[in-house]
C-alpha cells in the first residue's frame, strides 16, 4: 500500500535532526546513525548519533526550562490545554503516525492506528486531565512539648525536576508517550532517548510538541546508542529522575 502524504513526505527527509531547546540540530561530532526498516531491510533514514557533548547540552535545556524558562509560570490549566492540544494533533495525523510506525518497527499500520496511537492519544488526554488535580494537603500537628500551641503544617506537591526517559523499540510511540505525559502533567521537564532502531516517531513528536506550543527545553529528544547516549543520561548529574 502507498504511504499517506504526511508520512511520505517525512520519511522523505532522510536526513533527520534531534530536538534541542526548541531547535533541530545535528549531533556536535556530526556523527549518525542509519535506521532501517526491519521487514525490508533497507536504510530509510539516518538520525544523529549523540554523545556526551549533546546530552549535556540537552540537560541543561531541561534544566533552564524547568527553572527560569515560562514553564514553571505556566497554571495548571494552561499545562492541560497545551497536553490537550498535543492529544488533538496527533489524532489529526494518526494515520501517518501509524504508518512511520510500521515502516519503522515492523508492525502493521493498521495495529499502530488501533494499538499504539489510539491508545497514545486516549493516555495524553487522561494525563491531561490530572494536571489540574494534583493537590497537597493540610495537617493539624500535635506536638508533645507544647500540648496548647497551635501549629498547622502542609505539603505541596512540585514537579520532581529533569526527567530522563529513555524508551524501547517495541511500541515507540506508545512508551514514549507514557513517559512524556505525567512528566509534562506534573510539570516536569525531559529529555526523551527513543531507541535507536525506532527513533521516527519520537522525532515526529517533537514536531507535534512544537507546533503545539510547549516552551523551548520542555521536551527534548536525542537519538542516539546506549553507550554514547543512554549512559551519559542516566550518569548526568542534571537529571533528577
Amino acid at each position: 500500500t502507498s504511504l499517506s502524504a504526511p508520512a511520505a513526505d517525512f520519511l522523505a527527509r532522510y536526513n533527520h535532526a534531534m530536538l534541542v531547546n526548541g531547535d533541530w540540530i545535528p549531533a556536535a561530532s556530526g556523527a549518525t546513525l542509519t535506521v532501517v526498516d526491519p521487514s525490508t531491510e533497507q536504510e530509510i533514514a539516518t538520525v544523529p548519533a549523540a554523545g556526551s557533548a549533546d546530552i549535556d547540552r540537552a540537560v541543561t535545556a531541561a534544566r533552564r526550562a524547568l527553572e527560569t524558562g515560562a514553564w514553571p509560570a505556566l497554571r495548571p490549566a494552561q499545562r492541560q490545554r497545551l497536553i490537550l492540544t498535543l492529544a488533538d494533533r496527533l489524532e489529526q495525523r494518526a494515520r501517518a503516525f501509524a504508518e512511520v510506525e510500521s515502516v519503522d518497527n515492523g508492525k502493521s499500520a493498521a495495529i499502530a492506528q488501533a494499538v499504539d496511537v489510539a491508545l497514545a492519544i486516549d493516555f495524553l488526554r487522561y494525563m491531561a486531565g490530572w494536571v489540574t488535580k494534583i493537590e497537597g494537603s493540610t495537617v493539624d500537628v500535635s506536638v508533645p512539648y507544647a500540648p496548647q500551641a497551635q501549629f498547622v503544617a502542609y505539603t505541596r506537591r512540585e514537579p520532581v525536576g529533569v526527567v530522563a526517559a529513555i524508551v524501547p523499540w517495541n511500541f515507540p510511540l506508545l512508551v514514549a508517550v507514557w513517559k512524556l505525559g505525567p512528566a509534562l502533567a506534573a510539570g516536569c521537564t525531559v529529555v526523551l532517548k527513543p531507541a535507536e532502531q525506532t527513533p521516527l516517531t519520537a522525532l515526529m513528536l517533537g514536531e507535534l510538541i512544537v507546533e503545539s506550543g510547549f516552551p523551548p527545553g520542555v521536551v527534548n529528544i536525542v537519538t542516539g546508542d546506549g553507550p554514547d547516549a543512554g549512559a551519559p543520561l542516566v550518569r548526568h548529574p542534571g537529571i533528577d529522575k
